[in-house]
């Protein structure tokens, strides 16, 4: 009995210090390209700041258990943002903009970089925007840029990294 404890004493040991190596997360950060940053005072910074983070958690959720990116960083950047209805600052720049009943065709577009933890250097490139107005009933003001938040999580999970 104590050979097979002590056969699994240096095992679970390896174990235990491979298996948060195998196991890290990748680290996901998001920047504003120059022509959203050009946008920035038109959207308000506040929302675009909050658009920034939500695409840097949703990425983060969606690629938890994909094994192939643990360790990599993705290095994000938001190029585009349309919100599908009025934000707040345009609301308050616009005297008669309807905050509920003013809509507009939505979403994202996304570039940046992998770099796994090998070393690899891949790029990446996602938007989706709504097609048509009759899309965009009932939406909240970033319902479109969401959806393309959660699809390019879900594009990444799956390996692809540069899709439209």
């Amino acid at each position: 009995m104590m050979r097979k404890l002590a056969f699994l004493a240096p095992l679970g040991a390896i174990l235990a210090i491979a298996g948060p190596a195998m196991a890290d997360p990748a680290s996901v950060t998001v920047t504003l390209g120059p022509d959203l940053q050009d946008k920035v005072e038109e959207l308000g910074e506040r929302d675009v700041r909050q658009q920034s983070d939500r695409l840097a958690e949703i990425v983060r959720q969606g690629i938890a258990d994909s094994a192939r990116l643990d360790g990599a960083r993705i290095e994000l950047v938001l190029t585009d943002l349309k919100p599908n209805r009025p934000t707040f600052e345009q609301t308050a720049a616009t005297p008669g903009l309807d905050p509920f009943r003013s809509i507009s065709i939505g979403g994202a577009a996304i570039e940046g970089v992998i770099t796994t933890a090998e070393g690899e250097v891949l790029p990446v490139k996602y938007d989706w925007f709504s097609h048509n107005l009759a899309d965009v009933r009932g939406y909240g003001t970033w319902q479109d840029a969401e959806r393309a938040y959660r699809r390019l999580a879900g594009h990444l999970g799956e390996g692809r990294y540069v899709s439209r």
